[in-house]
């Protein structure tokens, strides 16, 4: 998935979207299944998944169909649909259920050793030991700074 889509590991949560499939599938996704979904959530319709990837039309259109599309309903409890209207969909209904990382930040990308945690004090108080801390942490990840 690296190589094909990998937009999609920085702008969303795989693990726990992958974790979360598969226990609506009831077993692991397959590594098909796997990059079907990140070139969807790339943005990519399944006509592209197919020229990026090599393989006929017709073939992922009905790995969709028979997969993603019904872990995708199972997942976002929308399998009342009986047939989804749009590849679009899956993308759309994976952000409104928490699955895009879009403005979150990981606190591991904020921090470096310039801004880590300092103890400035430390006293003792009623058999207490009480720490004070100072903890600096940017706004923007520091590969943007």
């Amino acid at each position: 998935m690296e190589k094909h889509f990998s937009e999609a590991m920085a702008e969303w949560d795989l693990e726990t979207l992958f974790s979360d499939l598969s226990s609506a599938k009831g077993r692991h996704l397959t590594p098909i299944e796997k990059i079907h979904l990140a070139g969807l959530l790339c943005g990519y319709s399944p006509v592209e998944i197919a020229e990026k990837l090599g393989k006929a039309v017709n073939g992922v259109e009905s790995d969709l169909s028979a997969t993603i599309y019904k872990y995708v309903k199972l997942l976002v409890e929308r399998s009342d649909e009986s047939k989804i209207s749009n590849w679009r969909n899956i993308a759309q209904w994976l952000e409104e259920a928490g699955y895009k990382m879009s403005g979150k930040l990981e606190i591991k990308d904020l921090m470096t050793d310039k801004n880590a945690a300092h103890i400035t004090n430390i006293n003792i108080e009623k058999n207490q030991l009480i720490f004070m801390i100072s903890v600096q942490v940017p706004i923007k990840p520091t590969n943007e700074q």
